[in-house]
């Protein structure tokens, strides 16, 4: 038998010419410093924008000149997008990005907190942090189940179902218990039969994976609406009252002037979440599990050609990502509501929104989903000073910001090379 080389073909990367990714982004941000230089700064007012150290107007404060902050901070976001459009090392983009991006948001919030009505032109900090990262929770954990399913090679767009049915499970197995013990780890099976269900068909029954995530979201959907209105409103006091957790304070760290207050005054909830960003960057980047994990989502033929049961990895991470948003969900009922027909209302898809923009890496899902709970912070916030701004603007705000980060900020993405690709063993 002969054989043939096949020699290596080179190839060569894609030319993007002059307007690069870093010059487009860096033209977006010259125009926004423009639009902030010249528009917030004649709208802003010659008062004093407050940004309180505290949950009120009391105590200390940082104070900027209404209009000369507007300019100033527009100046800032200009300078960030000429440094872009110049051209800068691709190690400074994302710092000089975020340069320019808090620039804007500082221009535009010395404008409307010096434009507030006397006695509301100021923005508690501490208030406005602790708001952050409680909106964020559910995005945190789903984006979270997303990274374990998506790394795996699944693709899970059935996040909002998971914390549905989590939220679902939580508020009544909390209300018939009277425990928030119970509740959670209800909440957390309720996550994880979505989850089986789309392990099953997906991995099973190689039934298509997006099309599999749609139809467990409207099952979520019509089964927690359907016992809401059978159980619930007949019946709130006994079906739909679960206990609440408490926050827990820790010592030291709580004293710590802004971060201690709106971080380490909170519920178990977010605790967990900022512990299984850790334990999960961990587990997936230096663990014998992790490197099963991400070579299954990336090569599963190699990977069970080294012993690897890829059918077993799948089955499991899916498993352990609907435990993750099921506990996700239940930080709506066993922390701050009641349950609510189809309460989650979208987070889900925005939490899949914050998995792409942190490019399937749990830090930086972390600090996108932080991104999409300041958007939400902030929406609440205005709406709270009064704003000039139209409240259905407000309202979407969030969903927005969705929308320009995916399509405008993250560029080209790669997801796992077998994300969505079901794997039939030979």
């Amino acid at each position: 038998m002969s054989t043939m080389a096949v020699p290596d073909i080179a190839v060569a990367p894609v030319d993007e010419g002059f307007w690069t990714r870093s010059r487009k982004v860096g033209l977006t941000l010259l125009g926004l410093g423009l639009l902030s230089a010249v528009l917030f700064g004649a709208l802003a007012t010659d008062q004093q924008a407050r940004f309180t150290l505290s949950d009120d107007a009391a105590g200390a404060a940082l104070e900027i000149n209404g209009t000369i902050g507007a300019i100033l901070f527009g100046i800032i976001t200009i300078a960030a997008g000429a440094a872009l459009l110049a051209g800068v090392p691709k190690r400074w983009f994302l710092p000089v990005l975020g340069v320019g991006l808090v620039g804007f948001v500082l221009s535009f919030l010395c404008w409307q907190v010096s434009a507030a009505p006397a006695g509301q032109n100021f923005m508690p900090l501490v208030n406005i942090i602790r708001g952050t990262f409680i909106l964020a929770l559910p995005l945190i954990f789903g984006a979270l189940a997303g990274v374990l399913c998506e790394r795996s090679g699944v693709v899970n767009v059935a996040i909002e179902g998971q914390l549905l049915m989590g939220a679902f499970s939580g508020a009544l197995f909390g209300s018939l218990s009277g425990s928030v013990w119970v509740g959670l780890v209800a909440a957390a099976l309720g996550g994880a039969f979505i989850s089986l269900l789309l392990a099953v068909f997906a991995i099973r029954y190689l039934v298509d994976q997006v099309v599999m995530g749609i139809v467990l979201n409207l099952l979520a959907v019509g089964v927690t609406g359907f016992l809401y209105e059978r159980l619930m409103q007949t019946d709130a006091a006994k079906y739909n009252s679960a206990p609440r957790f408490s926050n827990w304070e820790i010592p030291l760290l709580k004293d710590i002037p802004v971060l201690g207050p709106a971080l380490f005054r909170g519920n178990i909830f977010l605790y967990v979440g900022l512990l299984l960003v850790l334990v999960i960057h961990i587990g997936l980047f230096r663990t014998r599990w992790g490197l099963r994990t991400r070579s299954v989502g990336e090569h599963p033929i190699a990977a069970d050609t080294l012993g690897v049961k890829v059918l077993r990895v799948r089955y499991r991470n899916v498993l352990l990502a609907g435990v993750v948003a099921g506990i996700g969900g239940a930080s709506y009922t066993l922390a701050l509501y009641s349950f609510t027909k189809n309460m989650i209302g979208g987070k889900g898809f925005i939490a899949l929104a914050a998995l792409i923009f942190g490019r399937w890496n749990p830090t930086g899902a972390l600090l996108a989903a932080l991104f999409f709970g300041f958007a939400d912070q902030l929406a609440t916030y205005l709406g709270a000073i009064s704003s000039s701004i139209p409240s259905q603007f407000l309202a979407m705000l969030p969903y927005l910001a969705t929308i320009l980060a995916v399509a405008g900020l993250v560029g080209r993405v790669r997801a796992p090379a077998a994300d969505g690709k079901p794997y039939i063993k030979g």
